[in-house]
C-alpha cells in the first residue's frame, strides 16, 4: 500500500461527467508472424505472465474519509483479469475510419474506481489481417514516459522471446484499512500539513538562492499550479506571498492564450484520429534546417492548426500557445511509475505564414521554454502540488465545470502537444510484430484538442484527440500533417 502523490491524485480529482483521466495507445500488429495468429487466449496468457512487471495493474484507488488526504494505492484483494482484458472485432472491411471510432467509444467511458484503473482490448478485423490492442489506464498511474515503459514491458525485442522469468517473491494483496484507519491518517496529515508548509517554503528559498532566483521576475507558467499568494493558509503563515521568491517564479504567463473554438468548455463525447509521417523525412529537415526533431515536429502541428483556423476563419492575429509536458524522471526513478512529469509553455506561431520561418521561429521559441522551465526546480514544483486538499481540489474542479469558468477566463495555453520519444527497432506483442504504436491522450474543459506523437523504428505515429463538437472535422486536421511537413521539406530545400 502507498499513497498517491499530489500530482497522481490531481488527475482523479479533474475527472467529471465530460472529463476523462485516462491515457492509453493503439499497437497496431501484424499477426502473421505468430504461429496460428493472436488469439484472444494468448493476449490474456502474455498480460497474465507479466503481471508481476506492472505493479500498477494490480492495484485500485481507496479514498480517505472527506477527502482529507490523497487516496491510496493497495494491491486489490479482488483482482479479477478477465475484467480487463476484453475482445472485439470490427465489421467488414475494418478500415482505418472504423477503428478509430472504435477507439474513440472505448476512450470516452470512464474507468471503474472500484478496480485497478485500467483496461486492454484485443481488437479484430482491422484491413489486411491486422488486428490492434488498445490499452486504456489512468493517468494518475502513469505519465508518457512510465506509460511507455508499461508497454515496453508487453512487447518483446524478438518474436520467439523466452517466456518472462517468475516473480521473485510470490504476489499478496493487501489488507484494505478501514475507513476509520483511513480517518485517523487523514488527520494526522491534516495536523501536518502547516509543518510541510514552511519545511517546503525554506526548501524553495534555499533553492532560489542557490540558483540566483531570488529576485527574478518570470514569464514561466506552471501548469496545474494555483498563484501561491492566493492561498489564504500560505498567506497566513508567511505574510504577503508578493515578496517571496517563488511569487516570482511561479508567476503567470507574460499573454494569455488566444481564444479558439477547441479552447471551451468540452463535452462527454470524442474523436479521435491517426496517422503515421516518415521519421526519416523529419531528420532530413532538421538535419537540412539545424534544428532538432521536435522542433520540426513541432512546426508541423503550427503549420497545420494555421490551415485549420484559416479554414474555419478564426486565425488569432497573436501566435497559439502550446503546452509540452516535460519529464522530469530520473535514472534512479525509472520503472517507478506514477506521475514524474512537468510541464513548459511554448508560443506556436501560427501567425506565421511561411514555413521556413516558421521553423525558425518555433526553434527560437523551443529554446526560450527550456531555458525557462530549467530556472524551476521541477522537484519543489512536484513538492508544491502535495498541498492540494483533495476534497477542495475536487469541488472545484467540480464547481469550475459547472460554472463553465473554460469559456469565460483567459487560458494559459490552447493545446497540449507531446512527444514520445519510442525505440528504433522492431518488437513483438505475443510474437506478433508492431506496426505502429498510436497514442491516446486526454482532453479537458478549455482545451479541447490534444496532439501526442510516438516515434517507432523509422515512423512518427501521431494521435489526436478532441472534443467531437468543438472540432467536429478532425480528419481534416490530420490531413494537414502530412501536408506540412511536405512544406517544410521544400522551405529548407531537403533534396
Amino acid at each position: 500500500m502507498r499513497q498517491l502523490s499530489g500530482l497522481d491524485a490531481s488527475f482523479l480529482h479533474m475527472e467529471s461527467a465530460t472529463n476523462y483521466g485516462h491515457v492509453g495507445s493503439v499497437s497496431v500488429l501484424d499477426p502473421t508472424t505468430v504461429e496460428g495468429g493472436l488469439t484472444f487466449e494468448r493476449v490474456r496468457d502474455l498480460v497474465e505472465s507479466r503481471l508481476h512487471l506492472l505493479p500498477p495493474l494490480r492495484r485500485r484507488v481507496v479514498e480517505v474519509p472527506f477527502g482529507m488526504d490523497h487516496p491510496l494505492w493497495v494491491e486489490d484483494p479482488d483482482f479479477d483479469l478477465d475484467f480487463h482484458v476484453r475482445n472485439l472485432a470490427l465489421p467488414a472491411p475494418g478500415d482505418d475510419h472504423q477503428l478509430a471510432e472504435q477507439v474513440t467509444r472505448i476512450a470516452a467511458r470512464h474507468l471503474d474506481r472500484a478496480r485497478p484503473l485500467w483496461e486492454l482490448y484485443l481488437i479484430e478485423g482491422l484491413a489486411d489481417g491486422h488486428v490492434a490492442i488498445q490499452i486504456k489506464i489512468h493517468h494518475a498511474a502513469i505519465d508518457g514516459v512510465s506509460g511507455a515503459e508499461l508497454q515496453g514491458l508487453l512487447l518483446d525485442i524478438e518474436a520467439d522471446a523466452p517466456p518472462a522469468p517468475p516473480p521473485a517473491t510470490p504476489w499478496r494483496a493487501d489488507r484494505v484499512p478501514s475507513e476509520r484507519e483511513r480517518f485517523a491518517r487523514g488527520a494526522l496529515s491534516l495536523i501536518l500539513q502547516p509543518m510541510k508548509l514552511l519545511k517546503f517554503e525554506a526548501d524553495v528559498a534555499r533553492e532560489l538562492q542557490r540558483r540566483g532566483l531570488s529576485g527574478l521576475r518570470s514569464d514561466v507558467t506552471v501548469f496545474g499550479l494555483p498563484d501561491p499568494a492566493r492561498l489564504p493558509l500560505v498567506g497566513r503563515l508567511f505574510g504577503d506571498a508578493a515578496d517571496q521568491p517563488w511569487r516570482d517564479v511561479l508567476s503567470a504567463p507574460a499573454r494569455a492564450a488566444p481564444r479558439t473554438s477547441f479552447n471551451r468548455k468540452v463535452s462527454a463525447h470524442r474523436r479521435w484520429v491517426f496517422a503515421t509521417l516518415s521519421l526519416d523525412d523529419v531528420k532530413a529537415v532538421k538535419n537540412a534546417a539545424g534544428v532538432t526533431v521536435n522542433d520540426v515536429v513541432m512546426a508541423i502541428c503550427a503549420g497545420a492548426l494555421r490551415r485549420w483556423l484559416i479554414d474555419h476563419e478564426e486565425l488569432p492575429a497573436e501566435p497559439l500557445l502550446a503546452m509540452v509536458p516535460v519529464s522530469v524522471r530520473t535514472e534512479a526513478e525509472r520503472g517507478s511509475f506514477g506521475n514524474q512529469v512537468s510541464a513548459m509553455i511554448a508560443t506556436l506561431p501560427t501567425d506565421e505564414a511561411d514555413a521556413g520561418a516558421r521553423l525558425a521561429r518555433t526553434n527560437d521559441a523551443m529554446r526560450i521554454a527550456k531555458e525557462q522551465h530549467r530556472a524551476i526546480p521541477a522537484e519543489l514544483l512536484q513538492d508544491f502540488s502535495q498541498f492540494a486538499t483533495p476534497a477542495i481540489a475536487a469541488r472545484a474542479a467540480r464547481l469550475a465545470a459547472q460554472l463553465r469558468l473554460a469559456d469565460r477566463l483567459l487560458l494559459p495555453f490552447n493545446v497540449v502537444i507531446s512527444n514520445v520519444p519510442g525505440p528504433p527497432f522492431p518488437l513483438y506483442f505475443a510474437g506478433a510484430r508492431l506496426l505502429a504504436a498510436y497514442p491516446v491522450s486526454t482532453i479537458a474543459d478549455g482545451v479541447g484538442l490534444n496532439i501526442t506523437v510516438m516515434s517507432y523504428q523509422k515512423n512518427l505515429d501521431v494521435g489526436l484527440i478532441a472534443d467531437r463538437d468543438l472540432v467536429p472535422d478532425l480528419w481534416t486536421l490530420m490531413g494537414y500533417f502530412e501536408e506540412e511537413l511536405g512544406e517544410l521539406q521544400r522551405a529548407v530545400a531537403v533534396p
